[in-house]
């Protein structure tokens, strides 16, 4: 069975917290929490599709996009592929236009929200990352 492509944003606020998104009733692991994001389209390159599911979920335009990590999971269903990128520049206000919760997470804390299994490796990336790109910042990763 060949991987389902998925690009997912680690979305930065101005405050230096992250957003998750709650999975919208009626989808698979509905109620869980995740970093937003979605299947690519065939022929679609990475940067293209996080912009789309971007646009798409949350009504904001990615303006500044870093790669972060790519991992392959296996569910009982399906695996997936999925390439995390940091979002810290965008256009808009993000909002749930699928129907899903969205909630703004320290960075330190997201390792305590009910992620699922194939974005919880992205927790450690995430905090290994901002802590490099950030150096002497505290655990929200921004400057001040």
């Amino acid at each position: 069975m060949r991987a389902v492509q998925v690009v997912a944003a680690a979305l930065i606020g101005a405050d230096g917290r992250v957003l998750i998104a709650e999975r919208a009733p009626g989808k698979p692991l509905a109620g869980r929490w995740e970093f937003p994001g979605g299947k690519r389209e065939p022929g679609e390159g990475e940067l293209e599709a996080l912009a789309r599911e971007l646009r798409e979920e949350l009504g904001v335009e990615p303006i500044e996009s870093r790669h972060m990590m790519r991992l392959t999971h296996a569910y009982p269903e399906r695996t997936v592929e999925l390439s995390l990128w940091v979002v810290d520049r965008y256009q808009g206000e993000p909002r749930g236009l699928e129907g899903q919760a969205l909630r703004w997470v320290e960075p330190g804390q997201l390792a305590e929200a009910d992620l699922l299994e194939a974005d919880r490796p992205f927790v450690v990336g995430l905090l290994e990352w901002l802590s490099t790109r950030f150096p002497g910042e505290g655990d929200d990763g921004r400057d001040e």
